[in-house]
């Protein structure tokens, strides 16, 4: 995957034979994730917009074309819906942005955002009168559309229920960079397990979503012993591969580890919710870096043709690579030198 338009390609492919006459290059609109000091500060709409600018700015604000900026603060049912996604969908539709197709580029929270909008977007705009976004697919980096447990504990930290030890307080905010109360919980609910798998639980909309997966921290482990599996310092492999099930996953795949070895994992990924696609997984990316410009390591990938529901696939170059003991690697092809956000959006040559 050399650059951006040969990506977008690959998911043109999927709805080629009957909603495409061409293929062409798409806009790329940004959904943020989770910023937790919005909690406490409560922002007015314009320091949402500039707090999203913010949120993008090292790395995919450049390439973007719109943002659906959101805040923290409030439900993604009231007043994000009614206030941020509903506005911004208007404006997209009248000024036909995605005539010719959008890709969303989402970060965490920005997943669970998006499959809202998703489901929701064409009725919206048919009952205002309007053209339904054309949407071809999005690109999901550390999704939590499946939720987040340590939403959960941050939820149990503000109302004072259960039982809750120093660590777990510490895991908290470490995290957020607060302890929330009863008055700032916003979207933490949206956020909880069983509450983001509610919200959309099994989608309508056909849209392709192309996973990103991280399995490194960016708080030395100190909150993996609260998140089930392998998970990138805040979300679980089950909710960032997109599984339909919640459990303790060690890969989003049965057949590849998330350094890179091939072999067989017990407890890989075995169901997704419909039209959920893991392609690349970055073994030291956590989830605060696989969206930006660092470098954590090589990346590897699910299947280097990954097929999807209407039986087209898309391909990424790998290259595989003997390790000690007779175990063998697949990686990514320019991953030790390029970033997995460029992996996905190089620019071109």
């Amino acid at each position: 995957m050399k650059n951006i338009y040969r990506a977008l390609l690959m998911l043109a492919a999927i709805f080629s034979a009957s909603a495409f006459a061409e293929i062409g290059p798409y806009k790329v609109v940004l959904i943020h994730g989770f910023q937790p000091d919005q909690l406490q500060s409560r922002p007015d709409h314009d320091q949402v917009v500039q707090d999203g600018a913010n949120y993008w700015q090292d790395y995919w604000l450049q390439y973007a074309d719109a943002r659906i900026d959101w805040p923290a603060n409030e439900r993604i049912e009231g007043k994000i819906a009614s206030d941020y996604l509903w506005p911004a969908l208007k404006t997209l539709s009248e000024q036909e942005t995605c005539l010719s197709g959008c890709l969303l580029v989402t970060h965490s929270t920005g997943d669970l955002v998006a499959r809202y909008l998703l489901d929701n977007q064409e009725n919206w705009l048919i009952n205002a009168g309007l053209e339904p976004l054309n949407i071809v697919g999005t690109f999901d980096f550390a999704g939590a559309g499946g939720g987040v447990e340590m939403a959960d504990i941050a939820v149990n930290v503000a109302q004072g229920g259960g039982w809750l030890n120093h660590t777990m307080k510490k895991a908290v905010s470490l995290w957020m960079g607060q302890l929330p109360n009863k008055d700032n919980i916003g979207v933490l609910n949206d956020l909880k397990v069983a509450n983001a798998r509610q919200l959309s639980n099994w989608p309508d909309n056909r849209v392709p979503r192309i996973r990103f997966v991280g399995n490194g921290s960016d708080f030395l482990g100190a909150t993996s012993p609260f998140i089930p599996g392998s998970d990138d310092g805040v979300v679980a492999a089950h909710s960032a591969c997109g599984a339909a099930d919640v459990d303790a996953f060690d890969s989003c795949s049965t057949a590849i580890e998330f350094d890179g070895k091939l072999d067989y994992v017990h407890k890989g990924v075995r169901r997704f919710i419909p039209m959920h696609y893991p392609l690349l997984m970055g073994n030291k990316y956590s989830h605060l870096t696989i969206f930006k410009s660092a470098h954590r390591g090589k990346v590897t990938a699910t299947d280097p043709e990954l097929k999807l529901g209407d039986q087209s696939r898309i391909s990424v170059e790998t290259f595989d690579k003997d390790g000690w003991f007779g175990k063998k690697y697949r990686y990514v092809r320019d991953s030790d030198r390029d970033t997995l956000s460029e992996i996905v959006y190089a620019l071109p040559q």
